[in-house]
């Protein structure tokens, strides 16, 4: 396995957002597998109680550390910030795997009319304010001058050059609005912290909740498992470096046009 991030010389710790299910829930597995990892922190709004995390917790003594935050909210990013600085070590990789596209009384709207503000208010919450402010709250852990990564996931129909179908309002728009500001900070990180890497990824569509109510027409070979969307994603971070920083990438490596 590869070390998950490039040039990197002593195992890593690595931060894992929306780490109790789905592809956040398998990049932590996948992570504690791999020798040159050295911790992983498992942050969700109920990482602690989760039967999943803490099965990975006790097949991993003392290498996996589970946080309960909300980081819709700036408390929860405080939470976060502040329990990893009482870690006292630096962090090299963090993968924001934490979004929302549907919940109770919300789903993707299909017209104009289905918009509702307190729905885009949500849905920007999470998928583009938290990883940006995420990052602010991180800055001073990544790396400590040596390389790292803060990768989050986006969507392809975040991509506005992409979009041919139209409808999903709030979720395309939460996600261009996160590419945009992740790729300002791979900018200014290229003057201030050239040693970082801020990118975004497409996981392609992956079998869990966040998609299994549109997955119909989805071919069984597009279909990921959450397993194999993680392999490919640490795959894909190990050979990114701060060159790469503000790309936005496919699973597969290829750019995703704005």
């Amino acid at each position: 396995m590869p070390i998950p991030v490039r040039g990197l010389s002593v195992p890593a710790h690595v931060l894992v957002t929306g780490a109790s299910s789905g592809i956040g829930l398998a990049l932590a597995a996948d992570l504690l597998e791999r020798p040159g990892v050295a911790s992983v922190v498992a942050v969700s709004r109920h990482a602690g109680s989760s039967g999943e995390v803490q099965a990975l917790a006790d097949r991993h003594p003392g290498r996996l550390h589970a946080i309960d935050a909300d980081l819709a909210t700036d408390a929860g990013i405080a939470l976060v910030a502040e329990a990893l600085r009482a870690r006292g070590h630096a962090l090299h990789l963090v993968l924001h795997c934490a979004g929302l596209l549907h919940a109770e009384g919300m789903a993707p709207e299909k017209s104009l009319q289905q918009l509702e503000r307190a729905a885009l208010e949500r849905v920007f919450a999470l998928n583009a304010f938290a990883p940006i402010l995420l990052a602010r709250a991180l800055q001073p852990l990544l790396g400590a001058g040596g390389p790292a990564v803060f990768a989050s996931l986006s969507a392809r129909v975040g991509s506005i050059g992409d979009n041919r179908l139209g409808g999903w309002y709030a979720y395309r728009a939460a996600k261009a609005a996160q590419n945009q500001l992740l790729r300002t900070l791979a900018i200014e990180w290229r003057r201030t912290h050239p040693h970082l890497a801020c990118v975004m990824l497409h996981p392609g569509t992956v079998d869990t909740p966040l998609s299994r109510p549109f997955q119909a027409r989805v071919p069984a070979d597009a279909l990921f498992a959450p397993a194999r969307a993680a392999r490919q994603l640490l795959d894909l971070v190990a050979t990114l470096g701060p060159a790469d920083s503000g790309r936005f990438l496919a699973w597969d490596g290829r750019d995703i046009p704005w």
